[in-house]
């Protein structure tokens, strides 16, 4: 990874650009953007999303763009570190006695562990549109868990912009 803080995007990053406030047809410059940040080394996410986003999106351009420009800052899961990242906080997970074991093992199944699990690897903040709830019991919200692991966490795309410092 680069010099500078490095940040990791949730697939609600891409997605919520995508269908509400920077269109491809009407803000193009924020994608020029942030490819320019990811070419140089400043943006990442991982599999997972990228998983995600080809799932849910036939073949519109959201996932053209994933695939075709921004596949290579997708990083593998697959990995020693990361995956014992990923132990440490399931079992932080499963000791949390007010959240509901239904959400415990959602919490394990989804890709919202695997990006915790590689911002902790590798010392990167995480993007995401989630919020920090402590109340919540049928759901593990991912700013929850960064906060426990002292994990850097940016809850919103513009809160993100203005840290990387990007004019569209």
């Amino acid at each position: 990874m680069s010099g500078g803080r490095v940040y990791l995007l949730d697939a609600n990053i891409f997605i919520d650009a995508y269908k509400k406030y920077y269109a491809f047809d009407i803000v193009l410059s924020f994608w020029e953007k942030i490819k320019q940040q990811a070419e140089a080394g400043r943006i990442i996410s991982i599999d997972r999303v990228k998983d995600e986003i080809d799932r849910y999106h036939e073949e519109d351009e959201l996932k053209i763009l994933v695939n075709q420009v921004f596949g290579r800052w997708f990083v593998s899961t697959d990995n020693e570190e990361v995956i014992e990242s990923y132990r440490e906080i399931i079992n932080w997970a499963y000791h949390q006695s007010q959240i509901t074991d239904a959400a415990k093992n959602e919490f394990a199944s989804v890709a919202d562990s695997w990006l915790i699990a590689c911002a902790k690897t590798y010392n990167c903040a995480l993007v995401s549109w989630e919020r920090h709830r402590p109340e919540k019991k049928s759901r593990i919200p991912m700013p929850n868990v960064c906060l426990a692991f002292h994990i850097p966490y940016i809850g919103n795309t513009f809160d993100w912009l203005r840290e990387l410092r990007v004019k569209i």
